[in-house]
């Protein structure tokens, strides 16, 4: 490498290694893929951190302890599941800098696509400080749903991603009537509103994410829990209607498979929650149900984004460079 191209790539690496190297559509889809599928384990570890008693294992942030920046052999078990939470952060990151890098070296250039990739990376960096806020002040239940409802929006930045990776760049076009699109949307609503009560239910419940006494949410715990089960059979029915009225006006296969599955993951994760209702809920089976959560809104969003179809545009079939000079040109 020359020292023209060290400062180059010093200057913008991303646009360096773009000038170098055209990935295959099918590893932008892959990378994008990577990214949303550590953004749901990112999920099921937290909730393990919690549901071991784990959660103040590290005592403090940004180091483990105020002597160490990792955790120690005197920590224990508790430590080490704290610390390696921590650890999987960085996996993360390193999942969405390759979706960053796979989207910003693809031709033709997509500039939405890389703007979803960077939107993940400070929804990560964000939700990383609001961890560590969560460890400072000793659990605090209305941090840790906060912590949860911006894993969430992680979630679905990563869900838009590599939907669009599958996508042209063409204007949208529906593929559903604007009543079948207000259904959706009020499914969308109500998961929503699902997902926030969830937190509440957490926030109320005895998995308070640490041995030691930990400050819960002054609600009834039973109530909000029924609530939670409404808003989950608002959310199965809501479902149950869309699949109906879709068969109605025979839509397109998309719409309707993908709201199919929705169904399928909604009943499996009904089972799940009332399982750990009436039985005490055992930790194991909360896991699964903060798994499901993640699945649930994955589906959603995917029912979501299947109402509507972009196709390529006119410069899909132009190479990388002829495609950036062309673009170049208009603008």
């Amino acid at each position: 490498m020359t020292r023209a191209d060290a400062m180059a790539a010093a200057r913008n690496p991303l646009a360096f290694i773009a000038a170098r190297w055209t990935p295959d559509p099918r590893t932008v889809q892959r990378a994008a893929l990577a990214a949303l599928v550590m953004s749901v384990v990112i999920v099921v570890t937290g909730g393990a951190v919690r549901l071991t008693g784990s959660g103040l294992g590290c005592p403090t942030w940004p180091k483990c302890t105020a002597d160490s920046l990792t955790a120690t052999s005197e920590m224990g078990l508790h430590g080490a599941i704290e610390f390696g939470n921590r650890m999987l952060t960085y996996v993360l990151c390193a999942a969405v800098g390759w979706a960053i890098i796979a989207a910003r070296s693809e031709k033709p250039y997509r500039r939405g696509l890389t703007k979803l990739g960077w939107a993940q990376f400070w929804v990560v960096m964000s939700n990383a400080v609001l961890g560590g806020i969560v460890v400072l002040v000793g659990l605090n239940p209305y941090t840790v749903a906060a912590h949860f409802v911006a894993t969430s929006a992680l979630i679905a930045v990563a869900t838009v991603m590599w939907q669009r990776t599958r996508e042209g760049d063409g204007a949208p076009r529906p593929l559903v009537g604007k009543s079948v699109q207000q259904l959706v949307w009020f499914l969308v609503a109500a998961s929503v509103l699902l997902i926030l009560v969830g937190t509440v239910v957490t926030g109320a419940g005895p998995h308070a994410g640490d041995s030691s006494e930990v400050e819960r949410m002054p609600l009834d715990w039973e109530t909000v829990s029924k609530v939670h089960a409404v808003l989950a059979w608002v959310v199965v029915t809501l479902t149950f209607a869309l699949w109906f009225v879709l068969k109605a006006v025979d839509a397109p296969k998309g719409p309707l498979s993908r709201t199919g599955e929705l169904f399928v993951i909604l009943l499996a994760q009904g089972v799940i929650g009332y399982v750990q209702y009436f039985t005490d809920l055992p930790e194991i089976l909360v896991g699964l149900h903060m798994l499901g959560s993640a699945l649930t809104w994955i589906a959603v969003l995917r029912v979501l984004l299947a109402l509507r179809e972009r196709p390529e545009t006119e410069l899909a079939g132009i190479p990388g460079p002829a495609a950036e000079a062309t673009v170049g040109s208009r603008a």
